[in-house]
């Protein structure tokens, strides 16, 4: 899966534009300075943001930025899609001519795990990021039991076993 430094960009962006939890409007040269992006880089990823309705922008003295959404309703496949970063494992973009014009024999399954990229990055929210980094600050970053989802795997395997045989 290739996400470039566009997406990558846009997510830290918004996350600290979320991280401000403020009512006044966060400049981008705050933003900037904070996680060392370029400004006209920003000023382009947040026109992009704009028009997909992701962030307000206010002009004039004391403008700037603020989400345009509850941050727990802003998922990170949001902006980076906003951002026109494409969420692609597939060799040909999902055109399906991999191979001499015509689909590999891998393709389905490159598609099928950027369904799940897309899925889990859907799943995730700003909100739910900042949760977890201010728990990590706090030293209470949470426990991941994974026996559950060891669980399932090992049902998933057994079901799967049982149609093949």
């Amino acid at each position: 899966m290739k996400l470039t430094t566009k997406g990558r960009f846009a997510v830290t962006a918004m996350l600290d534009l979320a991280m401000q939890r403020s009512r006044d409007p966060v400049t981008l040269a705050e933003i900037s300075q904070r996680q060392k992006i370029s400004l006209s880089y920003l000023e382009q990823l947040f026109s992009k943001l704009r028009r997909h309705s992701l962030v307000d922008s206010l002009r004039g003295p004391g403008g700037g930025y603020r989400l345009a959404k509850d941050m727990g309703q802003v998922s990170i496949a949001e902006i980076i899609v906003a951002v026109d970063e494409p969420i692609d494992a597939t060799q040909c973009g999902g055109k399906e001519d991999c191979l001499d014009d015509q689909k590999c024999i891998t393709h389905d399954l490159w598609t099928k795990l950027n369904e799940h990229i897309y899925d889990y990055l859907a799943s995730v929210t700003l909100k739910q990021l900042i949760d977890d980094h201010e728990a990590r600050q706090k030293g209470l970053a949470p426990v991941q039991d994974m026996r559950d989802a060891m669980a399932k795997r090992e049902r998933s395997a057994v079901t799967t076993t049982e149609r093949v045989g």
